[in-house]
Formats: structure tokens, C-alpha cells, sequence
């Protein structure tokens, strides 16, 4: 039996049992009726709504209008049911998460764009020090920085520990905080912003490349990547300030060696990478605010949710989605990578480690009408075309709450590579 006669027995029984319909199957009268069944389940309590994907309308293939009034149907229901659940949250201004408690501070500067406000994250210092130090860092956090337009946001971390910005907890509850300020503020998804200094930088270190796609550019100031690798930061420009005479824990030394890193990223990719890496001449830890200059600098980019090309690799904290792509929770190993790229009706996927690979997609990506091949090295994986469900449409919108980054259709790929196990956890105390 010779390898493609192997592949093809791996692959038959995907295509038998996720053979999606053509796009001329596509009934516009069962389209339009699974519209109108929405709206009447909608209608119900939502405590009382059965889980939707169970619904016989959620797995019906939609036309390209249709799945666009049911994103609207849908977001507008999530907004409803946020604006009801979650009031006390922003009155309370706190995130809470079991035992843990995340309060936040935030003001708002200059006129609402049409698209709705930009909002900058901004990280305290401190880190494994007393309560009554962090709480001080976190005073002088709101009101670092200045905005010409935007909310400026202040949350002080949950915990007192020396990773205070980078646990795990703190990926779930900043999306969360995310999600009520794009529904209770009218801050634009395409317009949020993170940085931190000195603790609060060893957090966007960290954070910026495992949340890439939940941000439009990041700012480092102060701090120490610790394990933390910027891969992930292709499609997220990223801003390293560090005074260089600050030589603590050799925040000057690893600024210059991230600078390069990007540097090389950059030239063996030039659609990515954009960044800058600044040492402040004469500048110990404190910068004297020569690092507001991150500011302009961020607000000049807007997220691109669904960019052409994806650099993944997981980090110690691990996620189950990434822009377009996404992987059982189950699945998801430190260390993990996928690289992802459309050119025109054509997915290209590399991996080493990732056995099942979903991608997600929609008509602002590719033509959802028109057959799509995916290719892994010289095999073919898949070729033919996908419906847009409503199952798709309310899973990527539940996700993350996120009105401009929502997928219409989902294909779940096996990738011919064998799962890995999982690193031994290796747990660095550098700030």
C-alpha cells in the first residue's frame, strides 16, 4: 500500500462524516425559515431556552444574508442578556472569579469615535510584595498616562503574587472585563490596548502573545519576559520600553535580546512583527514618563481579527482559540505550534504538534460559496465547501462576547502528526 493510499484510509472517515453541503444545496426558503425560528427561541426566557446547538435550525445551512441578520439577532440578545447579568460588575467596578477579586478604576477621554471607544489596559507594578505596596503601585497606575481619546483602565490584580499579571486566571478575567466595557462603554473590539509597567511589563510579556488576537497593539514598560516567546506576536504590534541603566534582573540586557528576536521575526516574515524596542538613554527603572510615548503609538493600529497569516504557540497558560483557529480544550499543550495562511480560497496548515485543528471562517476571509481546499505539506486534507450554521455563529459570538469576531462556519481538521506529551511545568521567578 503505498503513503497517499494510507493517507486517504486516515482521511475517510473525516469526509464521510463531515461532508458539508454545496453551496447550491443551500435552500434560501430553509435559510429564511432558520432565521425566523431564532427569532422565536430568542423570544423565550433565557433560563428557560434549551441549549441552542441542539436545536434542529442550528445545523441548517445558511445563505450569506441570512447568517448576517442571525449575527445580528444574536448580538443583540447577548447584549440584553450582559446588560441584565452583569450590571453590579461595572457599578461594583470588580471581576470576580471564585475567591479572587479583580476591582478596577477606569476614566474616559476625549468624543466617542463612530465605532465605539478605544480602551487601554494599563498594569500596575509591585508583584510578590505586601497588599499595602501593590495597592500603592496600583494608585499610582490610575493615572499614569494620559489619553487623547479612549477609556483608560487600571484593574489591580487579584493576587499579591510575584506573577500577579501573568496567572491564569488573569487571561479569563481580562476577556470578561473586555466583554462588559464593548457592551457597557461602546468600546470598538478592534481598538483594545495593553501595557503595564515594571510587574505590570512582565505581564504584557506575557500576556500579549498567548491573547495576540484580543488586542490592536501592546506596550512593554519596565519589566522581564521571564519564559514568555513572540512568536505568537505576528499579527500584534508590540512596543519595548526599559530604561537602559536598568540592569535589575537584566531588564536592559533581555529588552535588547527581545528587540533582536522580533528583529529576525520580522525579517523572515515582513508582513509581521511590527515593532519597536527603545532603551531610554540615562533612564534607570523609572523612566521619567519618556515612556508615554507608547500612547500615539498604539493608537494608531486597529486589530485585524482575521488576518491572512497565524503564528501560534502555546505558553504555560494555555487557550483553546486563536484568531481563526482553535483546538479542543483537551488538546492544548504548552508549547504547542500551528502556523495558518489563506491565499484566496486556500487554507495552508503547518504543525508539528497539534493533531486536530479546527478553523474557523467566514465571508470576510474567503468566499463561503466557493470550495475550499486545506493543504498540509503535500497532502490535501480537505476540498469542497462549508455551510454557515447559526451554531457556529452563536458559539465564536458566546466565546468572547465579541461582535466583530464572530466565524459563520467551523471545519474540524486531523492533522497526520502524532500528539506529544505534555512539557514538565517549569516555574521561573524572574521579574
Amino acid at each position: 500500500m503505498t503513503n497517499k493510499h494510507r493517507a486517504l484510509l486516515t482521511l475517510l472517515p473525516f469526509l464521510l462524516t463531515s461532508a458539508p453541503l454545496r453551496a447550491q444545496d443551500v435552500d434560501p426558503a430553509r435559510s429564511q425559515l432558520a432565521q425566523e425560528k431564532l427569532q422565536q427561541y430568542l423570544q423565550a426566557d433565557p433560563e428557560k431556552r434549551p441549549p441552542l446547538e441542539k436545536e434542529s435550525f442550528a445545523t441548517t445551512p445558511l445563505s450569506r444574508d441570512s447568517a448576517a441578520a442571525i449575527e445580528k439577532l444574536l448580538w443583540e440578545d447577548h447584549v440584553k442578556q450582559i446588560k441584565l447579568s452583569r450590571a453590579d460588575e461595572i457599578k461594583d467596578k470588580k471581576i470576580v472569579e471564585g475567591k479572587l477579586e479583580m476591582p478596577f478604576f477606569y476614566t474616559t477621554f476625549g468624543e466617542k469615535p463612530k465605532t465605539g471607544r478605544s480602551l487601554f489596559i494599563s498594569m500596575h507594578g509591585g508583584g510578590g510584595a505586601p497588599k499595602a505596596l501593590n495597592d500603592s503601585q496600583w494608585e499610582n497606575q490610575k493615572h499614569l498616562y494620559k489619553l487623547t481619546e479612549g477609556v483608560y483602565l487600571a484593574p489591580r490584580a487579584p493576587t499579591n503574587n510575584w506573577n500577579l499579571w501573568h496567572e491564569s486566571h488573569i487571561d479569563r478575567m481580562f476577556d470578561r472585563l473586555i466583554e462588559d466595557l464593548i457592551v457597557f462603554e461602546d468600546v470598538d473590539p478592534n481598538h483594545v490596548y495593553i501595557m503595564g509597567y515594571s510587574a505590570g511589563g512582565d505581564g504584557v510579556y506575557q500576556l500579549a502573545p498567548r491573547m495576540a488576537d484580543r488586542f490592536a497593539a501592546a506596550s512593554m514598560m519596565a519589566g522581564h519576559p521571564n519564559d514568555s516567546q513572540p512568536l505568537g506576536l505576528r499579527n500584534l504590534p508590540f512596543a519595548i520600553h526599559v530604561g537602559a541603566l536598568d540592569a535589575a534582573y537584566n531588564r536592559n540586557k533581555v529588552a535588547a535580546e527581545w528587540g533582536k528576536k522580533l528583529d529576525d521575526l520580522q525579517k523572515s516574515d515582513p508582513d509581521g512583527y511590527i515593532h519597536v524596542a527603545k532603551l531610554h538613554e540615562g533612564k534607570p527603572h523609572w523612566m521619567d514618563r519618556e515612556d508615554a510615548e507608547a500612547i500615539p503609538w498604539m493608537a494608531q493600529y486597529t486589530r485585524n481579527p482575521f488576518p491572512k497569516k497565524v503564528a501560534w504557540k502555546q505558553a504555560s497558560t494555555t487557550h483553546d482559540r486563536f484568531y481563526w483557529l482553535a483546538v479542543p480544550k483537551d488538546d492544548a499543550k504548552a508549547g504547542d505550534e500551528i502556523t495558518a495562511t489563506i491565499q484566496g480560497q486556500q487554507i495552508t496548515l503547518e504543525t508539528k504538534d497539534a493533531p486536530h485543528v479546527i478553523i474557523r471562517l467566514n465571508d470576510k476571509m474567503l468566499d463561503l460559496d466557493k470550495p475550499i481546499t486545506v493543504q498540509f505539506g503535500t497532502q490535501k486534507l480537505f476540498e469542497g465547501t462549508l455551510p454557515r450554521t447559526t451554531a457556529a455563529i452563536a458559539k465564536t459570538l458566546t466565546e468572547r462576547g465579541d461582535p466583530t469576531a464572530i466565524f459563520t462556519a467551523e471545519l474540524d481538521i486531523k492533522t497526520p502528526v502524532q500528539p506529544k506529551a505534555p512539557p514538565a511545568k517549569v516555574d521561573a521567578q524572574v521579574h
